[in-house]
């Protein structure tokens, strides 16, 4: 059993998603952002940074998103969301996955938070706004080489972990399914029953 600390449609989202996909049991406990729930003291015992998610492993509080997300795939391979370790798949899985998470889900935090840049907004929201295109654009192109999905012909979690992002672009100038092979690979991860349980789970209704 799995007891997830999360916001609907943030950081937490890939995480809730990976355990609907595995089919792990799992507790979900809302953390309300607007009412400065991640700062009570309570929950900076579970997470010190304020931030979602947190999940409940073994009875400790683990987090930082792109760890949990591995550590789930990595506990239930029986889910096939990433290549074994032997496979040549695998240094081009975790390759995208570090991409998504050290690449482009800070150049969000530009995006969303632009006072927090130390510098004018204006420069950090276009700054922001280059790094995700230029992702975009990486990404789509290799899509368009050699998808449907980030690693061929199998879905992973760096396609989960990119769609997430794409859907945190639905709002920008040029949102992610602007080009055409992230599009389709977007379609694809909605139309999983998992993306679908989600939604309803989490009450989301923008970027069906």
């Amino acid at each position: 059993m799995y007891t997830l600390y999360y916001s609907p449609g943030s950081a937490s989202m890939l995480v809730h998603l990976l355990l609907l996909e595995i089919g792990a049991p799992h507790e979900l406990r809302r953390v309300d952002l607007d009412a400065g729930a991640q700062r009570d003291p309570e929950y900076l015992r579970l997470n010190p940074g304020g931030v979602v998610p947190t999940l409940i492993v073994d009875g400790q509080p683990r987090w930082e998103t792109a760890a949990l997300a591995l550590l789930l795939v990595e506990r239930h391979t029986e889910a096939n969301l990433a290549p074994p370790p032997s496979s040549p798949a695998r240094g081009e899985y975790l390759q995208w996955v570090l991409y998504l998470a050290n690449s482009l889900q800070p150049a969000f935090r530009w995006w969303f938070y632009p006072e927090a840049g130390g510098a004018e907004a204006e420069v950090v929201l276009a700054a922001a706004r280059r790094r995700i295109e230029a992702g975009w654009d990486r990404l789509d192109a290799h899509l368009g080489g050699g998808g449907p999905y980030l690693l061929g012909a199998e879905v992973s979690l760096a396609d989960l972990y990119a769609t997430m992002l794409m859907r945190w672009s639905r709002k920008m100038p040029r949102p992610a399914t602007e080009w055409p092979h992230l599009a389709a690979l977007a379609r694809r991860v909605k139309a999983r029953p998992s993306w679908r349980r989600l939604y309803a789970i989490e009450g989301l209704t923008e970027w069906t």
